[in-house]
């Protein structure tokens, strides 16, 4: 983004790294999680899905169960789900500590988030590729973080939707006035984490395009991505 009267270019040092954890190994679910801790990532990033907002199926309250045993890292729910309101409780009480919820899945938001905020937790919105800015600007107040989908919701190995960076540069300059933190979800590849951190946005998802499946440890690999 342009400083106008100095003519800079922002570039946002902090990157925050969220691994995935559906990509995870399901066979060895807790060692991947000590070894993404040893490795120093900053949040470990559960998607939770019902089959109806998004036509398939996440994880399951017992792999949250087990990640938060296995770490005391941050956590985070992201709720692909209908009526997140009924949820929200729960999934504060079992140890979550932001919740992102869908304006598309929820007929109050704001409600919703307030709850969210209520229990003592960080608040985040997740909007969907076709969700524009300005739908969702009024709930900017509420939220510690919005994270901008990349792809469409509810499965892995799509490819990223170059036109929702119109979208991004949008968020980034709200969320300097709002005080959130942009975050961005989809087939984020290193390459992608590079030019996204220069446009300001703070944290990244990542999947196999980025950590799961590439040769290297976790620790190496998490260090190449922050430099």
């Amino acid at each position: 983004m342009q400083d106008k009267e100095k003519g800079r270019v922002f570039v946002n040092k902090e990157r925050i790294l969220c691994p995935s954890m559906m990509c995870a190994s399901f066979s060895n679910l807790e060692e991947d999680t000590r070894n993404l801790e040893k490795a120093d990532i900053d949040i470990f990033h559960i998607d939770i899905m019902d089959g109806t907002f998004v036509s398939n199926f996440g994880m399951g309250i017992q792999d949250l169960e087990l990640i938060r045993k296995a770490t005391t890292k941050t956590i985070d729910v992201h709720l692909m789900i209908t009526e997140p309101s009924k949820y929200v409780e729960m999934f504060a009480d079992m140890g979550a500590d932001i919740i992102y919820i869908h304006p598309e899945a929820d007929l109050q938001p704001a409600r919703t988030l307030s709850l969210i905020h209520d229990k003592g937790k960080k608040v985040g919105l997740a909007i969907n590729p076709g969700t524009s800015i300005e739908t969702i600007k009024e709930l900017f107040f509420l939220i510690d973080y919005l994270m901008i989908m990349t792809v469409n919701p509810g499965f892995s190995g799509q490819s990223y939707l170059d036109y929702v960076n119109t979208k991004i540069e949008k968020a980034v300059s709200y969320a300097e006035v709002y005080d959130f933190k942009v975050m961005v979800d989809g087939a984020i590849s290193s390459n992608k984490i590079d030019e996204l951190s220069s446009m300001g946005v703070s944290g990244f998802v990542l999947g196999t395009s980025a950590l799961f499946g590439k040769e290297g440890s976790y620790k190496e690999i998490v260090n190449e991505l922050r430099q």
